[in-house]
Parts: C-alpha cells; structure tokens; sequence
C-alpha cells in the first residue's frame, strides 16, 4: 500500500458534456439522443476493444528513500497520476505506477497496454516469472521470497482478469510520454521527500 500518496487525475468531458454543449448548433445535434443503452448493432462477436496505451514510471530519491510513481494515457497525457512513499525502493515504485494505472484505467477499459522502461516488470510478464513464483507459494528461485508481493499480487491479479500487455521502452531517450511520466513520478518523490 502506497502510504502518504498524491494522486492526479484529470479526464476529459463525457460524451454527454459535451452533446449538451453542442445542442446549440441545431444542424448537428438537433435530434440527438444519448443513451446508456447498448446499441443494437452490439454484440457478443464484436471485434476486441482497442487497447488504451499506458506510460508508467517510478522514481526514488536514494534507494531506499522517499519514492514517487507516475502514469499517463497517451497520447495526450490525459488521464493520469502520481504518487509515493516516504521510504521505499525504484522497483517498489515502478510496480505502484503499474499497479495505480491498472486499478484507474481496468474499470472502464478491457484492454490496457502498458508501456514501461522497468525491465523488471515487463519482464515479469513477457517471460512469465510470477507464474513460477505464484506456484511456489510467491517464493523465486533461490526458495527466498519475491521482493515487493504485496504489489505483485494484486497486480497479477488485475492483468489475469484483464486483457493486459506490456512494452519496453528505453527510459530517458527523448520519449515525450516516458519523459511526461518520469516528471511526474521524480515530482511526487520530491514532494514526499520535502513532507
């Protein structure tokens, strides 16, 4: 648990907003109806929902030290978050921006894509680590227990569920959404190390 956390978030107008705001313009909405009900071209069979793309990023002041995490949906930036601990490690950070991300984004999006410079966790995933490590009762294989289960099982949890997968990128190369997610997770380490 992310203890003495800031969390962000910032979202767009809902549909509904922003029909309301447009009823003016009778040649464009004149006859609109907005409905929470499902269409009737809907179905069971239908094509899988695009993935929303995530940047997660932890950062730590000192390792251990005061520690922030921060996600962002690209490609704009928006929604997003951040937090951190006061005495944590990078990997624990890394893991809480993944982990906030899936737990804001995973109730209103089946698909999530998770791109993230932690080799670690993406790692994890790609090469199937905490499978091993869940069947040995969360123990690596030195029979020692995984680092960080606290965060890794309710993350695994959320990505088994969901449809969830994950992408590397190089950590401060020049990407404008890794480089977005990367000030936010420094900018909440400061803040906590500043309280």
């Amino acid at each position: 648990m992310c203890v003495g956390w800031l969390a962000v978030m910032h979202k767009r107008p809902s549909l509904t907003a922003t029909v309301e705001s447009l009823r003016g313009e009778p040649h464009l909405w004149q006859d609109v109806n907005v409905s929470d009900q499902p269409s009737l071209f809907s179905s069971i069979d239908a094509a899988p929902a695009e993935p929303v793309v995530v940047y997660t990023d932890g950062a730590c002041s000192g390792n251990p030290g005061p520690g922030g995490w921060g996600w962002a949906v690209s490609p704009n930036g928006s929604p997003s978050g951040a937090g951190g601990e006061a005495n944590t490690t990078n990997q624990r950070m890394e893991l809480a921006a993944v982990l906030e991300a899936l737990k804001s984004l995973t109730p209103s999006h089946k698909a999530v894509h998770v791109v993230s410079d932690s080799t670690y966790v993406v790692n994890c995933f790609r090469d199937g680590w905490w499978k091993k490590w869940k069947k040995n009762g969360w123990k690596n294989s030195k029979r020692e227990p995984v680092a960080n289960v606290d965060l890794w099982e309710p993350l695994v949890n959320l990505v088994v569920i969901h449809e969830v997968t994950f992408e590397w990128v190089k950590g401060h190369s020049g990407h404008p959404m890794n480089d977005l997610v990367d000030g936010l997770a420094v900018a909440a380490a400061q803040q906590i190390g500043n309280t």
